[in-house]
């Protein structure tokens, strides 16, 4: 299966370089990888180009840095996807080596997939080297408790085998929703819902266009125990309450009026 990896960034090279080792690490070899960069400096550009021509192609779509933009830059990535199947995640998430292979083997026309992530503190963030990811150890609980993870329960999807992985799946009280940092679809049914509303910023902007899809009966379906990365630890400076008041009335207008399409998405309306 052919898949358009979409990753987002600003302003972390060090994290994002890690990210691209876990995609250049990855069983599922079928894909290309979009890094969509919200305004980052050449330091970011020089991280991509160091990671071409590594049998995986890669590009890097930039916009201008205005602010908080990601939903514009997710939209200009999603235009540039090649392949029919999108996996969305950030530049601060590394995926496990079978992140893709999981995502491909359960993509279902008619569905979205939702998957979670292992949120790490900041001294296992930068104990992470590259060679731990190329041999997957950063993945290892006992590699992960030794470097700074003090509650067993942040491992808990890394405890539960993969043959138990689906039945977890289907027992866990958690609603499947489109996460920004782990989620994959059609990119036909993208583009139907006009893909993310660029007026909204940080606090929710992902899990609205989930919304959007689930009123045009693309139903989601929960990975977050089968797909797993771990999540970098990072700063938040771009978290603004006025924006999430907004985000909060569009999401609400979204589910009561159950609407399917945004006029500000890919093609403004």
């Amino acid at each position: 299966m052919k898949i358009s990896v979409i990753i987002t960034t600003y302003q972390s090279p060090e994290w994002l370089e890690k990210v691209i080792c876990g995609y250049l690490n990855q069983t599922h070899r079928d894909f290309e990888l979009i890094v969509a960069d919200d305004g980052s400096d050449a330091i970011t550009a020089q991280v991509v180009e160091k990671y071409l021509g590594n049998g995986i192609p890669i590009k890097h779509v930039w916009q201008a840095d205005k602010g908080f933009r990601k939903t514009k830059i997710l939209n200009k990535a999603i235009v540039k996807a090649h392949y029919d199947y999108l996996v969305f995640s950030d530049g601060d998430c590394i995926p496990r080596k079978d992140f893709l292979s999981v995502h491909a083997a359960d993509a279902t026309k008619g569905r979205f997939l939702s998957g979670g992530y292992i949120k790490l503190p900041m001294s296992t963030s930068q104990a992470i080297t590259l060679r731990d990811i190329q041999s997957n150890r950063s993945f290892s609980n006992v590699w992960l408790i030794s470097n700074g993870i003090y509650n067993p329960k942040l491992l808990l999807k890394l405890l539960i085998p993969k043959y138990a992985s689906p039945i977890a799946n289907r027992l866990t009280p958690t609603k499947p929703t489109w996460n920004g940092h782990n989620s994959s679809g059609w990119k036909e049914d993208i583009i139907k819902t006009n893909g993310f509303d660029e007026r909204m910023e940080y606090g929710g902007l992902d899990r609205e266009l989930g919304e959007r899809l689930e009123n045009a009966g693309i139903k989601g379906k929960c990975i977050r125990y089968r797909a797993i990365c771990i999540h970098l630890d990072h700063k938040r400076d771009y978290k603004r309450s006025k924006a999430m008041e907004l985000n909060n009335k569009i999401r609400h207008q979204t589910r009561s009026k159950s609407k399917v399409k945004t006029n500000y998405g890919i093609i403004k309306f």
